[in-house]
């Protein structure tokens, strides 16, 4: 049986409805070397961000998937407590994001050694918080991946392999994620267990569809962030294209910063509720693809 690991435990898909698979409640876009990294309080963040989940729990929403990954402010004890005091399961993930947000352990251990560590936190929990990672979440550079990105990558491919979680990556051109799913199907593992994360930024229609023919997701995170004429026009098209069954909606927004004084102002999760569904409901799409959309396909992308 197909499970979604989450801050509350395992959920089947009859336990679940509407999921958000990318947003952030926590983010520290500053360089792990930097004072204050990822330091905050969990009792104001979840002053913070309470309103947030609730206004989504309100809409239907069943479940939050968290982006944030090692090196931009990973903080699995706090989505715990966000979730315990909302009641929403929130999904986290393990993984490295890219240079320069690298942490030195991650630069200086062995692709043996990253791979132990992911698949410690996908079978057994993250640290101490005994919550089990579902997902592995990494990233490579804007005009090729690293050496180092490559080694994090490989590592994962392994780790996921074993576990059957799916590896989603923050990755902005088309012909990067070919070179990533070539490194992971190298590893033995399978392309369609890959999240091609800001597909949408890859202005090649072409290059889209060519990544989801490799088998791999792609995701659309930018609604409410971008025109909504324009988004809902990419989202068309896409199901034009008869991408439906791998297509991922959401916002990447949120979230509380630990480098802004009181965690900042976080940005609704509700766009997609209030206005991109209806929107799309109005340009004749069904009942069945907006489920298929919101609910089947962020379980099986995230769920193993």
């Amino acid at each position: 049986m197909k499970l979604l690991h989450t801050t509350l435990g395992p959920k089947r898909a009859d336990e679940l409805g509407m999921i958000l698979p990318h947003e952030h409640v926590f983010v520290d876009l500053r360089t792990p070397d930097q004072p204050g990294y990822a330091e905050a309080d969990p009792a104001e963040v979840v002053r913070v961000m309470r309103p947030q989940i609730e206004a989504i729990k309100a809409r239907g929403v069943t479940a939050l998937v968290e982006c944030s990954t090692g090196g931009v402010g990973l903080r699995v004890d706090i989505d715990l407590a966000v979730s315990q005091a909302t009641g929403l399961p929130i999904v986290v993930p393990t993984g490295n994001y890219r240079e320069p947000w690298i942490p030195d352990w991650v630069r200086e251990a062995s692709e043996a050694d990253l791979e132990a560590q992911m698949f410690r936190d996908l079978a057994e929990g993250v640290g101490d918080t005994g919550v089990k990672a579902a997902w592995i979440k990494l990233s490579a550079g804007d005009d090729g991946i690293t050496p180092l990105e490559a080694k994090i990558l490989r590592a994962a491919a392994r780790a996921a392999q074993r576990t059957g979680a799916v590896i989603g990556s923050h990755t902005i051109k088309g012909r990067v994620v070919m070179d990533q799913l070539d490194i992971i199907e190298a590893e033995g593992y399978r392309a369609d267990r890959f999240i091609s994360i800001h597909t949408q930024e890859e202005k090649d229609f072409g290059l889209n569809i060519a990544v989801a023919q490799r088998g791999a997701w792609i995701e659309y995170d930018h609604v409410g962030r971008a025109p909504d004429a324009a988004v809902s026009e990419l989202i068309l098209r896409a199901l034009d294209a008869d991408l439906g069954s791998q297509l991922l909606l959401s916002h990447d927004r949120g979230w509380y910063d630990p480098a802004i004084p009181g965690g900042g102002v976080p940005t609704p999760y509700t766009h997609l509720s209030d206005v991109m569904l209806p929107l799309l409901r109005t340009r004749g799409v069904d009942e069945a693809v907006i489920r298929q959309l919101t609910v089947s396909n962020p379980f099986e992308a995230y769920a193993r």
